[in-house]
């Protein structure tokens, strides 16, 4: 039965009305933690979390803001070690991978239950898998699962039958997989990725279509889950609470009763909220605040490594983007060095290729090289001599004060150093996923955050027909060579085709990339149970609040 509360959850716009009278003590509890019926006081972890999430429906979504919620309300066959994310029995209690690496056997265990206490058998995980594989559900992360026979064909629409599918559910406690070729990163993706999560078919039926987009089923009252945490309240553009799951196989794990997810993409009052004690924990901090927090508040400063890269997409369909000589001139043209040095100051490293160095220990050969003169040279050549003839073009990025400033300093370098003038479009991050989708823009401000730590994970993106391309860039060479890598056995001819599919990026430029990410946050020292990972996940069933 859930739990009433005495005390109701405080909606951030009104707890910043209130922050007057907190402590100056960034990440302390600024107001009473909640009471139960009971009189305890629960543990809560209040965590701003930058956009309004699209939606909680772990087969549509595909952003950050919302696998931070969705981190907590599933999980799938495998989880993972809180410290380094390597694989640890998640919904399977165990599994076998045969001698060759293409069948891998998982057994679930007996204690494996949605949250509404009914039993998750096998067969869940199949019609999970049926659903997010459909043609007409058309899931932008379908081929994540494309590493397992069939899936390909029958996400393409051309395999009807789903039981040829290498998805079978031999019994009711074990589910069999078998890929196209063996995949080393297997385990690491199911634990990382909600791909790969498990959803409750029945629940969805009843409120929809299993094809169709509808979210009904993703509201408190209907929403079934498998993770430590259950939804009981989504105030859109206020607060998203998830509370403990009883039925979790490992709710003894299980410390925090409560979190609550607080979406703004106003950083700077996401800021403010922190350091007036509202907040345990940042999405992000605002590059001007960074140098402030290394002097007064250096225990609360986190910046940390994180697997992802920071780029401007291109609509090679727009013109005059359909030149590759412009798209070269535009990347030669921004001064990394300077942007990460004077606008995002959080230890950024400067990027001049799209694979991320030392992913897995792959570090690209192929760079952007080139200086200024050759950047208008290339433009000239276009027929833009010192941006004579330039059309009207926009830079699209989502609302975020560190997104404007990286804009405009990039937009002061094209008009100062190639004479061009690009027009700034911001928009809020749904608006802003729906012009992606649709191909409403000329350039788009984007990143790419590891789903697995491997090259492939920057790689596979670009190839024709991705649903996460979003450029109208296709390459029949390259994607010859994504194929060839994946069933090529041997990983040092692997990444020898890795090194290819990375210069035809550096030549043809569908995309701009700027720099690699750190992960820049504040965090409170009370926070327990958080540790620093590549992928920035960060099982929740460990994190715990210290008084």
């Amino acid at each position: 039965m859930i739990r009433r509360f005495l005390v109701s959850c405080i909606p951030l716009a009104a707890v910043l009305i209130f922050a007057g009278c907190a402590k100056n003590d960034p990440g302390s509890s600024g107001y009473d933690a909640p009471i139960d019926a009971d009189g305890k006081k629960l543990m809560v972890w209040n965590v701003g979390n930058g956009a309004e999430p699209q939606d909680l429906d772990p087969q549509v979504v595909t952003g950050v803001p919302e696998n931070n919620i969705l981190m907590g309300l599933f999980e799938g066959l495998v989880s993972a070690n809180p410290k380094d994310l390597s694989p640890a029995p998640g919904m399977a209690e165990s599994w076998n991978i045969s001698d060759d690496g293409l069948v891998y056997t998982f057994q679930l265990r007996d204690a494996a239950k949605w949250s509404d206490g009914s039993r998750i058998i096998a067969d869940d995980f199949v019609q999970s898998y049926q659903r997010m594989l459909t043609p007409e559900f058309a899931a932008e992360y379908s081929y994540l699962l494309w590493f397992v026979v069939g899936a390909e064909e029958y996400n393409n629409g051309q395999l009807n039958d789903f039981s040829q599918v290498g998805f079978k559910a031999l019994d009711n406690q074990t589910l069999e997989v078998t890929l196209k070729n063996p995949t080393p990163f297997l385990l690491s993706l199911i634990s990382s990725h909600y791909a790969w999560y498990p959803v409750p078919i029945k629940v969805i039926s009843k409120f929809g279509s299993l094809t169709g987009k509808s979210t009904r089923w993703t509201k408190p009252e209907n929403m079934v889950s498998n993770g430590p945490f259950r939804l009981t309240e989504w105030v859109p553009n206020q607060r998203i609470v998830m509370e403990r799951n009883p039925h979790y196989w490992d709710a003894e794990t299980v410390k925090l009763d409560q979190i609550r997810f607080y979406p703004t993409e106003d950083i700077s009052t996401e800021e403010r909220s922190f350091r007036t004690g509202q907040l345990h924990k940042t999405r992000e901090l605002p590059a001007s605040k960074i140098d402030t927090y290394r002097e007064k508040y250096p225990e609360s400063l986190r910046i940390e490594p994180y697997l992802g890269i920071y780029y401007y997409r291109l609509n090679i369909t727009r013109p005059p983007l359909d030149d590759k000589r412009v798209r070269k001139a535009l990347a030669l043209a921004i001064d990394r060095e300077s942007l990460v040095r004077n606008v995002t100051r959080g230890g950024q490293d400067p990027a001049y290729a799209v694979s991320y160095p030392g992913t897995a220990g792959y570090t690209p050969r192929a760079k952007l090289t080139g200086d200024l003169a050759e950047a208008k040279r290339l433009l000239s050549e276009a027929g833009f001599p010192n941006g004579e003839n330039w059309p009207e073009v926009e830079l699209l990025y989502n609302t975020s004060e560190n997104h404007r400033a990286i804009a405009e300093a990039i937009q002061h370098m094209w008009r100062r150093d190639l004479g061009i003038e690009v027009q700034l479009t911001n928009k809020e991050w749904k608006v802003y996923l729906d012009s992606q989708d649709t191909g409403e823009f000329w350039i788009q401000r984007a990143g790419w955050i590891a789903d697995y730590v491997d090259p492939n994970v920057f790689l596979e993106i670009w190839t024709s027909g991705n649903l996460n391309n979003d450029t109208g860039w296709s390459n029949t060479e390259y994607d010859r060579l994504a194929d060839t890598a994946l069933a090529t056995p041997n990983q040092a001819e692997r990444y020898e085709i890795y090194q290819q599919m990375d210069e035809i990026l550096v030549e043809e430029m569908p995309v701009i990339p700027i720099y690699y990410y750190k992960s820049v946050y504040a965090l409170s020292p009370k926070v327990k149970g958080y540790w620093p990972t590549l992928l920035d996940n960060h099982p929740y069933k460990y994190i715990y609040l210290e008084d």
